[in-house]
């Protein structure tokens, strides 16, 4: 489960674009691939259209979403959740009792070798560097995992 603050920007891009990475590996049937917000300040409301224009050039697909918030079952139900950055983390806790006790929560860019932050689009207005840092994450979290 990719995780960011409202889910309308980067944890889908994160999880349209694994989707895409599973998919082209023949690997789809090993992975259930979601994302959720932290905040409640977008639920319901669809991938911000600035993303959904950076999937469509990069050819990646996307389904029908709606932002929703991660809960405690997400922790009991998913192997990994994916932030977006350390803020992420931050407030993820309050939906974990007694903080990871299993480990599962991780920065995206951790597994590119360079634990930092994604950029939040919605700040920056630069929706093809998410787009990047997300398909170096995303290729380098699969590697890691596959």
């Amino acid at each position: 489960m990719f995780v960011c603050h409202g889910n309308i920007c980067r944890s889908p891009m994160a999880e349209m674009i694994m989707k895409k990475l599973v998919e082209e590996q023949n690997l789809s049937d090993r992975f259930v691939i979601d994302s959720a917000a932290v905040s409640t300040e977008e639920l319901g409301n669809p991938i911000y259209p600035p993303a959904k224009r950076t999937l469509r050039l990069h050819n990646v697909p996307f389904t029908e979403h709606h932002a929703r918030q991660v809960t405690r079952m997400d922790y009991d139900n998913y192997d990994l959740l994916i932030c977006m950055d350390s803020y992420n983390i931050r407030w993820l806790n309050r939906f974990i009792p007694q903080g990871d006790p299993e480990r599962k929560v991780h920065l995206l860019m951790e597994y590119t070798g360079v634990c930092r932050d994604v950029a939040d689009p919605w700040y920056t207005g630069d929706f093809e560097a998410t787009y990047k840092d997300v398909v170096e994450g995303c290729s380098k979290l699969l590697d890691t995992i596959a």
